[in-house]
């Protein structure tokens, strides 16, 4: 079952990529229905089908590479979640031997429930609250993933009554970390559910003049529309998308720092948790130049998708550094008990 977890976990982190692939080259609406493609399992390919496929939405005329973006997508994330059915299907199977069951269970209701986003997303012609879901479940399927992968390595929670104080401390502080990062995930989702990634050209802030331009009630509201390709937000609203996901992304920084300054002042704690620690300070690095370069480049799609990417790696980092210290204090609490030594 591990290699099992641990393949869906990487077909995960594909189907993000795909899934901001498919979002930044506009083939969001590739294939106007859901959830096969002008009717079809495939691409309509040959003139008749391609005929056939035009009359029948003349709004949306076949794109071939639009379509096909969008269907790649599809196809792997089917992979994935029929591989987290099998997931559910073996830990329910194997729940008498210790197997977790909690965490296979929700992620087949989460993987569920993405699909539904994504017929959604469709049916519903881009709609930014949709999207901006639909990019949050995907990268709460890696991470409850991520986190079932590490407890299948054996290192399981004890009772937090047994943690020890020092680490206690930090524990919590890193769980908020992971609340801040998925809340600049979400500001950074809704920019790009309302193609705002480019409101904003300059450095640091935007453009001269945003402060009387910021409009937070339309930017975070959902204007009737008939289709929300392109966005339907007038600039000012997405001028503050923009402007907030910057400051989402500094406050994100900050926080993150002081996590890692907070835990490398920390004696007591194991090299496993600082080669997190700093694992996780050089992703934050690199996404920090990847959203500078999408200013300053103009968004050039390689760069936008590894944004996205590096965002997901960033997460798992996070989620890796909780479990790492709730592991520590394991070792600690352990070797209190026992009498031993902890180094």
């Amino acid at each position: 079952m591990k290699k099992l977890v641990a393949f869906s976990l990487f077909l995960a982190m594909v189907v993000i990529i795909l899934g901001a692939y498919t979002r930044l080259t506009d083939a969001g609406l590739g294939c106007p229905d859901w959830p096969g493609c002008y009717g079809n399992l495939t691409v309509p390919t040959s003139e008749g089908k391609v005929l056939a496929a035009n009359e029948a939405y003349p709004d949306r005329p076949v794109e071939a590479g639009k379509a096909w973006n969008e269907m790649i997508h599809r196809y792997f994330a089917g992979a994935l979640g029929l591989c987290i059915l099998a997931i559910a299907i073996i830990a329910l199977r194997n729940r008498h031997k210790g197997t977790p069951v909690k965490l296979p269970i929700l992620l087949l209701g989460l993987v569920i429930f993405q699909a539904a986003l994504g017929m959604w997303t469709v049916t519903l012609n881009l709609l930014p609250v949709v999207v901006m879901g639909h990019l949050l479940g995907g990268f709460s399927v890696l991470a409850c993933l991520f986190l079932l992968y590490l407890k299948l390595t054996g290192e399981r929670s004890l009772p937090r009554s047994t943690l020890a104080k020092p680490h206690s401390r930090i524990l919590p502080i890193a769980a908020i970390g992971i609340v801040v990062l998925v809340g600049q995930i979400a500001l950074g989702g809704w920019t790009s559910a309302n193609y705002a990634a480019l409101a904003c050209t300059e450095m640091p802030i935007c453009e001269e003049g945003w402060q009387q331009r910021l409009d937070f009630s339309g930017a975070y509201s959902v204007p009737e529309a008939e289709n929300y390709e392109y966005g339907a937000h007038d600039y000012n609203e997405r001028m503050t998308m923009h402007i907030m996901h910057r400051a989402g992304a500094v406050i994100t920084c900050l926080y993150l720092v002081f996590v890692a300054v907070y835990c490398l002042r920390t004696h007591s704690l194991t090299k496993r948790v600082k080669r997190g620690v700093m694992v996780m300070l050089a992703v934050l690095s690199l996404q920090v130049a990847l959203g500078i370069s999408n200013v300053v480049l103009s968004l050039p799609l390689l760069v936008a998708v590894a944004h996205n990417g590096v965002a997901a790696a960033l997460l798992l980092t996070l989620v890796w550094l909780t479990w790492s210290l709730l592991y520590a204090q394991q070792r600690v609490s352990h070797s209190t008990t026992h009498g031993g030594h902890y180094g």
